[in-house]
């Protein structure tokens, strides 16, 4: 305030005083200046807030201004004035402020001409303002009364100064009053409310960072560093270098990835910092930041894809290495733990030929992600493994079993359950020391390894009582085919022939016997060496064995020992044929097998017929006494005998050649039917043939001198029909050996 001792700042902060001799009571607020060098160009946050106090509690606004500013852009408060107002809609309600601005020193420019400069240049502010939705076509006037006034040059024009003054003062006396500088406020707060709404409105411009602009070197410094940001941004992404090597990468690895990208990231930022030297310090540092991060964002795709062909390759390289060190014999634990470290050394080095410099990205998950890649792989290839080689174990025990224990249950005897748990046993003793070996190079924990063990031995164990119970299905077939071999054939497996001289109910009760001993070897599961059962003893008794019985009345109720669908002191897991279903069977297999044994019967009867040829001794005494005189009468004439004989043999040659004991087979009135088409042409085929001999014999001897030899040509003739016959009745024409001599 003192001009002897130069220019500085008067009003420091807002002061507040009452209006003395203006009525109503009128309380005036003096802000500091909004361009003093005190501040500095840094600090304007301060006069935004108070221009934007002075607007939301005043009803009229002061705003000096000197006349040479008008139509300039800082020294006429327009930055300023456009900040305040675009906080202002958006925090405060329309209240008709009343903007008076106070044109100091007045050129001889007339206010006519200033003041529609002035306003326009409001109105352009205004316009320019970002508005919210709810104000985006509300007018100035809605907010605010603008009103112009000059005062002359105080130091030139002191007494008119004066008067202009004391004419503005005047302006104020009953300013709510309609037509008053604020006859239209709005909004009006009590003066009782008037401190705690002050408070309020403050609080509220304090928390608003809209009104932390920047200083105008820092505004300038913003743009033009934003400016050489986006340049270049836009000149990296077009760089042929960039390109070729984005494209590069998208196709599989390239060395030298990180040391090329580093290069190319380093130029742009030091083209960057040689364009931005010149700029502010703190906006130059933030916007390198911020084009840095967004040439990350950029190459970012290509680092993550040259470091996924890494990982990639990686895994694909141990697979390959891990396959051919199994292969080669190697241990599977051994082999996973060597092909693994050697995998990841190489993953380290290739992450570190693609590191950027400038980004310093952590590969450490990528890294991660690899390892549980290959964890994964390993413990795949381990199920396979293991699960390949407890397959080749089963299919060992399955081949060791199988048939060994189908051909011990086909011969089933005594020891049937004793040699297969022997079988058992070794078998499985030879198949879980061989697999627990195997087993070693998986370094698989002990509980595990003897689950797996433990789980073979009871696929063993499985494999036989599956098998058993396999077998049981062709039980019926098994005892029928014993009894048949039993039965049928002897000691020396030579077919039976039934004579009339073997015992067959002896025989047929121990071909019984051996299928009913099968059927008790397979009743029930014997795979442990404490099974002991009575079930033969039980089936023996309740099946071969007769009742018992007194003089054919019972003496007691007898129980049936199969009437029971379970064996004692055998379990309904280890039983195969339950008593009922051994019941069943043997009814089924005695039906069966009745017929074979009848057959024999009816066999041997036949043949004791067919050997008894001879009459009773009776009719052989019957014969002789009633015979007697036919006798006589052969004795003394022989020539009957001679026709007798020829007479039997045509009867015999009648018979062979009409194969009646065969046609009788087959009943006996198609026996007569047949016989009886047959019987003539068979006559008249002996009688040709008799013929035919008789005329060839007595060609052959011409001067035989029948007086003399009568007796041995009637032999001779005999002898020769005697040979036909015979001829005839083994099927085949005789020649008589004179005709080869």
């Amino acid at each position: 305030m003192d001009a002897f001792k130069g220019r500085s700042q008067t009003t420091k902060g807002i002061w507040m005083a009452r209006c003395n001799g203006i009525e109503p009571c009128t309380l005036v607020m003096d802000l500091e200046g909004t361009d003093g060098r005190e501040r500095g160009e840094d600090d304007t946050a301060f006069e935004k807030q108070s221009a934007l106090f002075a607007l939301a509690v005043s009803d009229i606004v002061l705003i000096n201004m000197w006349c040479h500013d008008i139509g300039r852009e800082q020294a006429a408060n327009k930055p300023l004035l456009k900040t305040v107002f675009q906080v202002m809609m958006r925090l405060f309600s329309p209240r008709k402020t009343t903007l008076l601005f106070v044109i100091r020193d007045k050129t001889r420019t007339p206010l006519e001409n200033l003041e529609p400069v002035l306003r326009e240049d409001i109105q352009k502010i205004w316009d320019s303002v970002p508005k919210p939705q709810a104000h985006k076509e509300t007018p100035l006037s809605e907010f605010f009364n603008v009103e112009v006034v000059a005062l002359s040059s105080y130091e030139e024009k002191e007494e008119q100064f004066r008067e202009q003054v004391a004419s503005l003062r005047q302006r104020f006396h009953h300013s709510i009053a309609p037509g008053g500088l604020a006859g239209d406020r709005r909004g009006v707060v009590p003066a009782s409310g008037f401190s705690f709404s002050c408070q309020e409105i403050w609080k509220v411009i304090k928390e608003n960072k809209d009104l932390d602009l920047p200083a105008h070197k820092v505004m300038v410094a913003t743009v033009r560093c934003e400016e050489i940001t986006d340049e270049k941004y836009a000149s990296f992404s077009a760089n042929e270098d960039w390109c070729q090597l984005e494209e590069a990468v998208q196709s599989g690895p390239v060395p030298g990835f990180g040391r090329k990208l580093s290069s190319l990231l380093g130029t742009c930022l030091s083209e960057y910092d040689a364009e931005a030297a010149f700029f502010d310090e703190g906006v130059r540092t933030a916007k390198q930041k911020q084009l840095q991060e967004k040439l990350f964002q950029l190459v970012l795709p290509a680092f993550q894809s040259a470091l996924g062909h890494i990982r990639s390759g990686t895994l694909d390289k141990f697979k390959v290495a891990f396959d051919k060190a199994l292969n080669g014999g190697e241990g599977f634990s051994e082999a996973a733990r060597k092909c693994s470290e050697f995998c990841m050394v190489q993953f380290d080095e290739a992450c570190a030929d693609i590191v950027i410099e400038q980004a310093n990205w952590d590969t450490s998950k990528v890294r991660e992600k690899l390892l549980r890649d290959i964890d994964a792989h390993i413990a795949a290839v381990r199920a396979t493994k293991i699960s390949e080689l407890t397959s080749s174990y089963e299919e060992k025990l399955k081949q060791a079993l199988c048939g060994p224990v189908e051909a011990l249950l086909d011969g089933a005897n005594s020891d049937t359950w004793s040699s297969i748990r022997n079988l058992l046993r070794r078998e499985t003793l030879s198949a879980v020391s061989g697999f627990s070996t195997a087993l070693i190079g998986f370094d698989m924990d002990e509980e595990t390894r003897q689950k797996m063990l433990k789980s073979l031995e009871d696929y063993a164990r499985g494999l036989v009582e599956g098998k058993a119970k396999e077998e049981v299905g062709r039980v019926l077939i098994r005892m029928k085919d014993r009894f048949t071999m039993l039965f049928s054939h002897d000691a020396d497996s030579m077919p039976r022939v039934w004579t009339g001289k073997e015992d067959i109910r002896s025989i047929t009760k121990t071909a019984r016997s051996a299928s009913l001993k099968l059927l008790s070897v397979m009743a029930a599961i014997r795979l442990d060496d404490d099974d002991a059962d009575n079930i033969e003893k039980v089936l023996a008794v309740a099946l071969v064995e007769p009742s018992p019985s007194s003089n054919g009345t019972r003496s007691m109720t007898v129980v049936d020992p199969l009437a029971s669908s379970s064996w004692e002191e055998v379990s309904s897991s280890k039983t195969l044929i339950t008593p009922v279903q051994c019941k069943s069977l043997w009814r089924q297999f005695r039906t069966e097998t009745e017929y074979t044994v009848s057959q024999a019967i009816a066999a041997q009867e036949a043949s004791k017929r067919n050997n008894n040829w001879l009459p009773p001794p009776w009719a052989i005494a019957a014969m002789v006494i009633l015979g007697f005189n036919e006798f006589m009468t052969l004795l003394r004439n022989p020539l009957y005998l001679g026709v007798i004989f020829v007479g039997y043999l045509l009867i015999k040659a009648l018979w062979v050649q009409l194969d009646i004991s065969g046609e009788f087979r087959n009943g006996a009135l198609p026996a007569i039917i047949s016989l009886s088409t047959k019987f003539v042409p068979t006559i008249m085929n002996l009688m040709k043939k008799l013929a035919e001999e008789g005329q060839n014999h007595a060609a052959n001897n011409p001067q035989r001198t029948p007086s003399k030899n009568s007796y041995s040509d009637s032999h001779a003739v005999s002898s020769s029909a005697s040979s036909n016959l015979t001829a005839l009745d083994n099927g085949r024409e005789y020649e008589d050996p004179v005709k080869d001599e």
